[in-house]
């Protein structure tokens, strides 16, 4: 009688991987970015994540794309999204990852609405935990931190992910003034062209930490039902304009704090991933032994469908 062996899972510090070894499930995301796919290994069994980015664009984009590949191998990290491996092939740029099955922040949104104190602890604990490694372990600005580029799964982990607007600094100061990311969560010093730094993120962290509290992006425009009518009137109330807090009313004073502690509009006061990760509001709810693994299942994010 034969035996069949089951092949060992993938590592990340595999290098043997082709795209010939994976067998493509289904859609999961379309953006600016690309295209990905959830994929299967053939031989193992495991589900990973196909990024394909069409390389027929400026040069400018394909240094973009060439820094994402840096910085994902060279990132490991609970808190951030492993990259295996990637290839170049017929114009195309495909690079494997890990995939997270709960989808991301600003799809998990779009079914509860909001997410309550508690969770928001325990979801941005692990967020902050993740934006240290990539400011003071590898000296990245990520740059377009935003909901959906913050991935979970069914095991209550979150991720960052989504380097493509990110760089490595090689100055001490640890600053640039590359005009890349998502205008919505700019902050105003990057909005106005001026030299930034890692507090840049930390800006971009608290409109997102306040959406998923509230339910609605923190800057509302003139007319309600309108939406903005044009990027550079969002941009112009975000530079000259106070920044948004949480309605103390609704919210408790450590989240207050923490959220007015981001959006500082001197950049020079905002305080570092880890100043925040001892923040009263990070640590206030540990005792409840929060359960994101089952809040994530159970108010219905799309966890391990095929």
């Amino acid at each position: 009688m034969q035996i069949m062996e089951t092949a060992p899972p993938i590592q990340a510090t595999d290098n043997q991987l082709s795209l010939a070894d994976f067998d493509a499930i289904k859609v999961v995301g379309k953006g600016s970015g690309g295209i990905v796919r959830l994929v299967q290994h053939k031989w193992t069994g495991q589900f990973f994540a196909l990024k394909v980015i069409q390389m027929n664009i400026q040069e400018s984009a394909r240094k973009q794309i060439a820094q994402e590949l840096k910085i994902n191998q060279s990132s490991q990290c609970l808190n951030v999204v492993v990259c295996y491996q990637s290839f170049y092939d017929n114009g195309a740029i495909s690079i494997i990852l890990e995939y997270m099955d709960g989808g991301s922040l600003a799809d998990f949104l779009k079914i509860v609405k909001n997410i309550p104190e508690p969770y928001l602890a325990a979801i941005f604990k692990q967020v902050l935990k993740g934006m240290w490694y990539l400011h003071h372990e590898k000296h990245i600005i990520h740059r377009d931190l935003k909901p959906s580029n913050l991935l979970i799964n069914h095991r209550g982990e979150v991720k960052i992910t989504d380097f493509g607007v990110s760089a490595i600094l090689a100055s001490t100061s640890g600053q640039a003034n590359t005009f890349v990311g998502t205008y919505n969560y700019m902050s105003p010093e990057r909005i106005s062209g001026g030299q930034h730094g890692y507090s840049s993120d930390i800006w971009s962290l608290g409109l997102v930490l306040l959406e998923c509290a509230t339910g609605y992006f923190p800057y509302s425009p003139p007319e309600l039902d309108e939406g903005w009518s044009n990027v550079f009137e969002l941009m112009d109330t975000i530079v000259n304009q106070s920044p948004p807090c949480a309605p103390p009313d609704e919210f408790s004073p450590e989240f207050c704090s923490f959220v007015s502690a981001c959006l500082q509009k001197d950049p020079r006061k905002r305080p570092s991933a880890n100043e925040l990760l001892k923040h009263p509001f990070i640590n206030m709810y540990e005792h409840l032994n929060i359960d994101l693994a089952g809040y994530f299942t159970e108010a219905g994010s799309p966890l391990a469908t095929l």
